[in-house]
């Protein structure tokens, strides 16, 4: 099967393309949010292509994978071919609703022509999503390996532009954080905060990095459930989470702790930073969660199933 979509989330897009089926990436010459072709920090296989726009229409694709409310109109110009009509479609719903959270209704809700795919039961549970058919299939993730070594007592913090993201991202609340153990966050346009910051680096070289820091803080306030969490415990480290949207699911008691008071957060932070050995223990129940949950076989496995419904028999 020819699969379309776009490179949106590096992460979710390196687990999707591991599967049998051939992909196609457009390719802008700016290699912007609309093309930027393969990934550059990522490693993925040969399987996946890069294909610039203006030549997507000589391209025989069986499905397009949609993951932003703009990309069914990019397709159609680009391919000659209406997503949902002409073209078989899913859209992947990876973020949480933002407004006026219980009364967000769906893009796609008006529509019975394209399956909706909500990456969480959170997700699906907070849209509404009228007439849409959804679809559930959780995150897989492509095992980085237990690299935990958690020489540094420190905390390691993965989050994208916490500037911008705000209180979303809960860096408001870091300064409580770092009281407690002194942090290295890692992401992209992190430069300009009080911690030790490390920008974008390769994925590889991320998690080996991370590895090394004694517990993993995720302060999400609001997202959907971040990938590096689930990568933080493959890779054998111990969680300090706030009990919000799908962590509550994600990380079991033996794992690490998870809360909405502040305060008890900032304690196990405190608490992992100096106890290695409690450490290294919970962050073995949290590789093992992690891969009973979100292993790689089967996330693909469910989307073979879904597309096997979606595209027509003998394409």
């Amino acid at each position: 099967m020819r699969i379309l979509l776009w490179h949106v989330h590096g992460s979710w897009t390196t687990a999707f393309v591991q599967g049998r089926h051939d992909y196609v990436v457009p390719l802008t010459p700016d290699r912007g949010p609309d093309g930027r072709g393969r990934a550059r920090t990522y490693t993925w296989p040969d399987g996946v292509r890069e294909v610039p726009w203006d030549r997507l229409g000589n391209e025989e694709v069986d499905v397009v994978v949609l993951q932003r409310p703009h990309e069914a109109e990019l397709a159609e110009r680009w391919l000659g071919r209406r997503p949902g009509r002409e073209l078989p479609a899913v859209y992947v719903e990876h973020n949480t609703p933002i407004g006026d959270v219980p009364r967000t209704r769906h893009h796609l809700a008006g529509r019975e022509d394209i399956p909706l795919v909500h990456v969480t039961h959170f997700n699906e549970l907070f849209w509404d999503c009228g007439a849409a058919p959804t679809r559930v299939i959780e995150h897989g993730v492509v095992d980085p390996g237990h690299l935990y070594t958690g020489e540094l007592p420190r905390a390691g913090v993965v989050v994208n532009e916490p500037i911008r993201r705000g209180r979303i991202a809960g860096t408001d609340l870091l300064p409580s954080f770092a009281a407690a153990a002194p942090l290295d966050v890692f992401g992209m346009k992190v430069t300009g905060l009080p911690y030790g910051t490390f920008e974008d680096p390769p994925q590889r070289k991320m998690h080996a990095e991370l590895a090394r820091r004694r517990v993993y803080l995720h302060p999400y306030r609001w997202t959907s459930l971040g990938l590096s969490l689930i990568e933080a415990m493959l890779l054998g480290m111990p969680i300090v989470a706030l009990a919000t949207t799908e962590a509550v699911e994600a990380v079991p008691a033996e794992a690490g702790v998870i809360s909405t008071r502040v305060a008890t957060l900032t304690a196990a932070l405190e608490s992992f930073v100096s106890d290695r050995t409690r450490a290294a223990q919970a962050g073995k129940a949290a590789r093992a969660a992690a891969l009973s949950r979100y292993g790689l076989d089967r996330f693909l496995a469910e989307w073979d199933g879904l597309l096997g419904e979606v595209v027509p028999l003998g394409r």
